[in-house]
Order: structure tokens, then sequence, then C-alpha cells
């Protein structure tokens, strides 16, 4: 039992890294392979606040989370509406934002690297042990739990109880038929990336409050946003919080009974797996 309450606890935060490169992916059709420098970053900036600042990293998501969305925004009609404008497809549109991320990622990690160095981060926030059904847990991880629960439940009120969220899901359908409702899909497109951008690094914020980190750490957290996205569909905010819960508990699974260096060899498994057997994610239909 306190295997699975460790995984699902480590599974929430997952999600909103998931939740972050759904909305990117799913509404504005890029696959931002430097994701995970934008978690990263979070974490940095949450360290410098609570280090030198003394600024709860709770607080800190009020500033993290909307300097995120803007800084997401300028990517977003700076280097990747070009992109946009002159793809002539969607598959072309997927080619192009891969490769310019990937450049990005390498810049965001540089200035990173430049700024910080190569070391490994964490500070002592909630460092104390609280009990759930017999177990013993670090306090911070069950707050970082229940805020990216919090955040998770705004998103899916947003998308599903708003009439802008209901244009970004319309966007994320079929942009040539949200056209035809007076939905401007440019700007929605932007509004869903620089959401995106926000959400994963309010993820890394709460990551940094348990987690060791540095500077080369953004990819992995890329890929594992990826697999999430894969299993749980694309645009399918639903299943990329089930999945993300999954993966969490998998990690946690063995890591504790088999081998910690074996987690990431877990996590592609399941993803091949999911490839082969539910390709359309866990909520999505096969074609007809």
């Amino acid at each position: 039992m306190q295997i699975i309450l460790t995984g699902v606890l480590l599974g929430g935060t997952y999600a909103l890294i998931a939740l972050g490169l759904t909305l990117q992916y799913g509404v504005s059709r890029i696959m931002n392979l430097a994701n995970g420098e934008t978690l990263v970053a979070a974490c940095f900036v949450t360290f410098w606040l609570y280090t030198g600042f003394q600024v709860n990293p709770l607080f800190g998501l009020l500033i993290i989370g909307p300097a995120a969305f803007v800084i997401n925004w300028l990517v977003y009609w700076w280097l990747l509406q070009p992109l946009v404008n002159r793809a002539k497809h969607r598959g072309q549109l997927e080619v192009d934002s891969i490769l310019a991320t990937f450049g990005l990622l390498f810049l965001f990690q540089g200035l990173m690297l430049l700024s910080f160095g190569g070391s490994y981060f964490n500070y002592q926030f909630l460092a104390t042990p609280f009990t759930i059904l017999g177990g013993s847990f670090g306090l911070n991880r069950i707050v970082a739990f229940l805020a990216a629960a919090l955040i998770a439940s705004a998103l899916y009120v947003f998308l599903y109880h708003t009439d802008r969220g209901t244009a970004v899901r319309a966007v994320a359908v079929d942009p040539r038929s949200a056209r035809l409702v007076a939905i401007d899909v440019r700007r929605t497109a932007a509004f869903a990336f620089a959401l995106g951008g926000a959400i994963t690094a309010c993820a890394g914020t709460l990551l940094s409050t348990f987690y060791t980190f540095n500077t080369s750490m953004g990819v992995l957290f890329t890929m594992k946003a990826l697999i999430i996205v894969i299993m749980g569909g694309v645009g399918d905010v639903r299943g990329a919080v089930i999945a993300a819960l999954v993966l969490g508990v998998t990690e946690t699974l063995v890591a504790s009974l088999i081998d910690p260096g074996l987690t990431l060899a877990a996590n592609y498994t399941l993803f091949i797996l999911v490839l082969l057997f539910r390709p359309q994610g866990i909520f999505g239909r096969r074609p007809a």
C-alpha cells in the first residue's frame, strides 16, 4: 500500500507535466521537445526564490506560472507561428516544430548550464514525515500532490465549463471547422501553447520541493510526458491524468521491488505495450 500511495503522489506531479504537453501538441499541433526545459527552469527559479528571498514555493506558483505563460506566448509568436504559416499540412508542421524545439532545448539547457552549472540542487521544504494509512510520507510530496490535483481540476473546469475552454477543445478536434463558428484559431493555438507551458512550469515548481534536479534532466521529463500523452490519448485531459498515475505507480513498484535503475526501461515497456494493444489511448476509440 505504501508503494502504491508513493506512486500515486509522484504520478500527480507527472500529470501536470503531461497536461502541459497535451495542450501544446493536442491543440497547437506543436511537439515541444523543450517542454522538459521549461520544467527544469521552473525548478531553478523556485530554488532561487526560496533560498534567496524566502518565497514559499506555493506562493512562487503565482509568479512562475504567469511568467511562463508570457514566455511561452512569445516563443510561439516569434519562433513557431512562422512555421505554422508556412506549413502546408499537419505532418510538415510536426516535423518543423520538432526540429525547431529540438534546437530550443539546447539553447535553454545551455543558458541554464551557464547560469547554474552542472551540479545537482535541492532544498528543504516541508521535509517532515506525515502518516497515511500507517505509512510515512514526506509532507512536501503530499502538498505537491494536492496542489497538482487542484491545478488539474481547475484546468478541467476551464476546458469543459467555459466558452474559452470549449474553443480550445474545438481547435484540438478540427481547426478548420472551428473557423466556421468564428473561433480565432491562431490566437487559440497560441493561448493553448502558452497555457501548456505555464502548467509545465507549475509542475516544475511542485517537483522541486521534493526532487533533486540539475540542468540536464529536462530531456528525461520530456520523454515521460510524451509517453503519458500517447498512453492517455493526444489531447485527452482525463487520459493524461490516468496515464500519469499509472506511470508513477509503475516506476515506484519497479524501483522498490526490483531495481531503481530499471524504472526507465519499465516506462518504455509500458509505452510499447500501449502502442501495440491500445494505440488510440485509454479513452480513445479505434477508427471505424
